[in-house]
């Protein structure tokens, strides 16, 4: 008790000296009352009798039921914002221009520097902030006042929260700035004209966050402390930690939704691309209900038949059922089989055939690793390498697709992760591929990763927490699609490393199933530059559904970046898709200024479907009349200096 008392006491000492300390230094020097000496010994007698506080201690009380609550326990968490000394957060208090520039700092450290350095006349040296107001000033996020006067202790309000974030990373307006601003804000006229153009790109790039009038910017308003750590939590792309009905959404202009035969004027197209010269038309090449890729002859006549029919890209599948579909050195090392023991394969080496035929006839090959981090449950890689497996809450492992039965290998693991890079590295340096692509099971299912190394993992991470027994929980979910996310960047770089010309394509779910149900958050890898390339998998037989997933904010606001094309469905072998069906969808893709489209899958282009092979070539020849090349990349193909910051 007496040890806890005088703690207390010097505590409090320490917090009163700590708030004269820096008025009192110059009268201090060069000598110093004995008084303050002893007062810095006490200080190291504090740190010798007080114990480590965990993050369980460190998570403030005072945000438990905020609306912002998972997002400010994410930036806790990685230092990027802090809490006050007696652990409170403090949601509500106004930010000082001091304080913003830490987190600016700390949320974005390797921002580019875009401007020289300037000595501010209100900062000395010595000043606790000196460094990251000097580092936020050159990259561009915040500027000096005139007479390089900082201002330190001044409070931002929202406005200046916004033009900060959208000056540092470098974000422009894509749609008129006054129809965004008129459209989404009823109290657009308050925003200052210098601020427009900035709050406009802040709003399309979705940094806005208002609580608790999604409609009501308030831009004179000074910016609390949890209104910052949402907007920085969207910056940093976070997505799901801050409550989507407060995050304002721009309405990207479309056309009517009526089929018809004319593309749509190109002033309303979000990029530069056109149905009349730019399309992406790809098919995927399965093994499943395909004997396409199971000889040379038949691969032959396919790439002769899809160039005759005006395609420009194919997706081979690489990597499925437990088996690599190439001769595979990296396979036969770590599980003893270096190719699938389907005939048609033995002999051969399928990657490198399709390559060659597909680049005579003009076509691009982009092989598909199909399978992603999913294994037969009996398959020898499973069998070999049990300790890479995943699992559920209650211990169970087996994951159905209809009667199979899968597993899932850790995408946590380090060895799990090695494997996935060697395989990849393996097919970008050894075959003349133009990319590689990743689907919706280069993910994990929401109710897995409780087997003991994630575990362990995420207790080592986080002293004091225990993965939660809800596998929605935000936090846990939040803190398993990261991990992927930084192993996507992990595996961007070694792509690149091998073949930097070489595009990284993804073709996911819609984003609202694919992060909660299956941890996969393919826009954050988009908005940091981690892919070049998606094919959104749209597979709808109702129109309006099918729309209505092209419209959604985060496939236009990646269209801006590269191409974005949209997976349609061409039928199964027990259930066809009529031609008219095809056509229809396709066209509402080109009306919404997409950038192509992608089969599912080649054999269904003309076999099981109500018309004859005949009319459904007339159908794909009518969709493709004239030939077209490939949109290039828009932006990236650059790995991201950081795995947080997206700059």
């Amino acid at each position: 008790m007496v040890i806890s008392f005088v703690k207390r006491l010097l505590i409090a000492s320490t917090v009163r000296l700590s708030s004269y300390r820096r008025h009192l230094s110059h009268q201090l020097q060069p000598h110093k009352p004995r008084w303050f000496a002893l007062a810095i010994a006490l200080c190291i007698i504090i740190v010798a009798i007080t114990p480590r506080i965990s993050y369980s201690q460190t998570i403030s009380s005072d945000i438990q039921g905020h609306w912002a609550q998972p997002c400010i326990e994410k930036l806790i968490r990685q230092d990027i914002i802090t809490s006050y000394e007696d652990r409170s957060f403090r949601p509500n208090l106004p930010v000082k221009r001091a304080e913003f520039a830490r987190m600016l700092d700390k949320a974005f450290p390797n921002a580019p520097k875009v401007r020289n350095a300037v000595q501010f006349a209100d900062i000395p040296s010595n000043y606790w902030a000196a460094s990251p107001i000097r580092r936020t000033y050159q990259a561009g996020f915040l500027s000096a006042y005139i007479g390089e006067i900082f201002n330190p202790l001044k409070k931002i309000s929202r406005e200046q929260l916004l033009v900060a974030l959208t000056s540092g990373l470098k974000y422009s307006p894509t749609q008129p700035v006054d129809e965004t601003l008129n459209a989404i804000f009823t109290d657009a006229q308050a925003i200052p004209n210098y601020a427009r153009q900035a709050i406009a790109a802040a709003t399309e790039k979705q940094l806005v966050v208002n609580y608790p009038e999604v409609g009501t910017l308030n831009p004179n308003l000074l910016a609390t402390r949890g209104e910052v750590s949402a907007s920085l939590c969207q910056a940093l792309g976070y997505f799901g930690l801050v409550p989507e009905e407060y995050i304002p959404v721009v309405e990207t202009p479309t056309l009517p939704t009526t089929p018809s035969t004319t593309s749509p004027p190109t002033s309303l197209l979000k990029t530069s691309l056109s149905t009349s010269n730019a399309e992406i038309r790809g098919v995927w090449l399965t093994n499943i209900d395909s004997d396409v890729l199971f000889s040379r002859d038949r691969l032959t006549n396919a790439m002769q038949r899809l160039r005759d029919l005006n395609f420009n890209t194919i997706y081979p599948t690489v990597w499925n059922g437990g088996y690599t579909l190439y001769p595979s050195p990296v396979a036969q090392r770590t599980f003893g089989r270096s190719i699938d023991p389907e005939p048609g394969l033995q002999g051969r080496d399928m990657l490198k055939e399709i390559v060659e035929l597909g680049h005579k006839k003009g076509l691009t090959v982009i092989p598909w690793f199909e399978f992603g981090f999913m294994a037969p449950a009996n398959s020898e890689l499973a069998k070999r390498h049990p300790d890479w497996l995943t699992q559920r809450r209650d211990g169970t492992k087996v994951w159905k697709e209809g009667i199979e039965e899968r597993v899932w290998l850790n995408p946590f693991h380090p060895e799990v992760q090695q494997f996935i890079i060697n395989l990849i590295s393996e097919i970008v340096g050894n075959y003349d591929v133009d990319g590689i692509q990743f689907d919706d099971h280069f993910s994990l299912p929401i109710e897995f990763g409780y087997d003991n190394f994630t575990v362990a993992l995420f207790k080592k991470e986080l002293p004091g927490f225990s993965p939660d027994d809800n596998p929605s929980e935000t936090y846990w979910v939040r803190w398993r699609a990261d991990k992927i996310n930084d192993f996507m960047t992990r595996l961007f770089r070694a792509i690149k490393a091998s073949k930097s010309n070489c595009i990284v394509s993804v073709s996911p779910n819609p984003l609202h199933f694919s992060l909660p149900a299956h941890l996969q958050d393919w826009f954050t890898w988009e908005r940091r530059g981690l892919v070049e390339e998606i094919v959104l998998q749209v597979y709808r037989d109702d129109l309006k559904r099918f729309i209505t997933e092209l419209e959604r904010a985060e496939v236009q606001l990646a269209q801006s970046h590269i191409p974005v094309a949209v997976g349609i469905m061409s039928g199964l072998k027990n259930n066809s898709v009529s031609i008219e069906q095809i056509k229809t969808q396709v066209q509402a893709v080109r009306d919404r200024g997409l950038t192509g489209v992608s089969f599912f899958f080649y054999e269904s282009l003309w076999n099981w479907a109500k018309e004859t092979p005949a009319e459904r070539e007339k159908g794909f020849q009518s969709l493709f009349s004239v030939p077209v090349s490939r949109p290039s990349i828009l932006q990236g193909g650059q790995p991201p200096s950081s795995n947080e910051g997206l700059v």
